[in-house]
C-alpha cells in the first residue's frame, strides 16, 4: 500500500500522540510503539479499500481506531468519530488539532443517543461489540444504501447466525495486515429491503 509522505508523517504523529497519551490516561492495552504501527494502523487501513461512499461514522472508536488512520488515508471522505468516554474525545480533538486533520468530528454520545442529521455510507466498528449487538445499537444510523462494516479476528459462524432477521451478511473479506499473527475479516452487512 502505498500512502503519500504527508499521509505517514500524520501516521507517526498519531502513533507518537497515542503513545504519549496512554502513558497518563490508558487509551490502549497495547504499550510499544512499534506495535502500535501494526496492531492499531495498519489494521485499521487494511480497510480503505472497500470504503465505498463518503461519510462514515466509527461508533465505540476509543482512541480513534479505525477512525484516525481512516481519515489520515483517506481525506476526501468525512468521518464522524463516536465514543462515550470524554477523555477518549478529548484526545481525539487534540489528534485532530495536531496533525491538521479536518475530515474528522468528534462526537461524546452513547450511540444509541446519537442522532445525526443525515445517515451515513458506512458504520464502522472494530472491537466494538457482537454483530449482533452491533446492528442493532447502530440501526438508526445508516443512510438509506449504508452498510455497517465489522473488523473482525477470526470469523465466528454462530456471531453471523446471531445477526437480526431485518439485516444481512452481504460479504466477508479477509484481511492481510503485515506483520500481524492471527486472522482479520471484514463483515459487510445491510438492512434488508
Amino acid at each position: 500500500m502505498d500512502i503519500p509522505a504527508g499521509q505517514q508523517d500524520q501516521l507517526i504523529g498519531y502513533v507518537e500522540l497515542l503513545n504519549k497519551w496512554n502513558k497518563a490516561y490508558n487509551l490502549t492495552s497495547v504499550r510499544d510503539p512499534n506495535e502500535m504501527v501494526v496492531k492499531h494502523i495498519m489494521d485499521s487501513i487494511v480497510v480503505g479499500t472497500h470504503l465505498d461512499g463518503e461519510r462514515y461514522i466509527d461508533v465505540g472508536t476509543g482512541p480513534g481506531l479505525p477512525g484516525i488512520p481512516l481519515a489520515i488515508t483517506n481525506p476526501d471522505k468525512e468521518f464522524v468519530l463516536l465514543d462515550s468516554l470524554g477523555k477518549r474525545i478529548r484526545f481525539i480533538r487534540q489528534v485532530t488539532h495536531e496533525l491538521g486533520i479536518k475530515n474528522v468530528t468528534a462526537v461524546q454520545s452513547r450511540v444509541e443517543e446519537y442522532q445525526p442529521e443525515t445517515g451515513f455510507d458506512g458504520v464502522l466498528s472494530r472491537a466494538f461489540a457482537s454483530m449482533n449487538d452491533m446492528v442493532s445499537w447502530c440501526r438508526h444510523l445508516p443512510a438509506k444504501n449504508g452498510h455497517f462494516l465489522a473488523l473482525k479476528g477470526q470469523m465466528d459462524a454462530s456471531e453471523v447466525d446471531d445477526v437480526p432477521h431485518w439485516c444481512s451478511v452481504t460479504d466477508i473479506k479477509p484481511l492481510h495486515v503485515p506483520g500481524l499473527e492471527g486472522e482479520r475479516h471484514l463483515v459487510i452487512l445491510a438492512a434488508k429491503d
